[in-house]
């Protein structure tokens, strides 16, 4: 008996601010994702793992936004240069879904985090829903608690997440966000 074939398909969103394009993962983008993985810029969030674990990281992000809608941006400058992964993301035993961000090395300090996260959460909120998100920081990690203010986002409570305490920060209301 023959089965009829199935294709599963998703449509995400390209998202343009003034300076970024916020699009969909890429292939191409592997290079990059192990180059940051490598990098001590990585530790925030669970890098210095082996190839195929970035493989796999890239191809579970795809799969996110085919399960659930939405997922990590891939982040390019408007000349094309590909400069982090920012987006919403929620798996299997966390909390609630995250607003995530990492800027690979040489991108920092020039704002392109605040202003890839704002819209990547408004694109969330506008086409999933109005609830309010955390991000998972690691107190250790200071630049990106500043990042976290500068969206809005408070300290709610501290949590044990991957057998380290992290504070879980909650981020404004659609209607009161930063």
């Amino acid at each position: 008996m023959t089965r009829p074939a199935y294709q599963i398909s998703v449509t995400i969103p390209v998202l343009e601010t003034d300076r970024l394009r916020l699009r969909e993962p890429r292939e191409a983008d592997f290079s990059a994702m192990l180059a940051f993985n490598d990098s001590p810029r990585s530790g925030f969030v669970g890098g210095g793992r082996d190839r195929q674990w970035v493989w796999r990281g890239l191809l579970a992000n795809i799969g996110h936004w085919v399960l659930r809608g939405y997922g990590l941006f891939s982040v390019d400058t408007k000349a094309g240069e590909f400069i982090g992964r920012i987006g919403m993301i929620y798996h299997d035993g966390w909390d609630e879904p995250e607003l995530g961000w990492h800027l690979f090395d040489g991108h920092e300090g020039h704002g392109y985090c605040v202003e890839a996260a704002r819209a990547a959460r408004g694109d969330y909120h506008a086409r999933i829903t109005s609830a309010p998100v955390i991000s998972y920081i690691d107190p250790a990690n200071p630049k990106s608690e500043a990042v976290a203010r500068r969206l809005g986002a408070a300290p709610e409570r501290q949590a044990v997440f991957f057998d380290k305490t992290i504070t879980v920060w909650r981020h404004p209301a659609p209607g009161a966000q930063a």
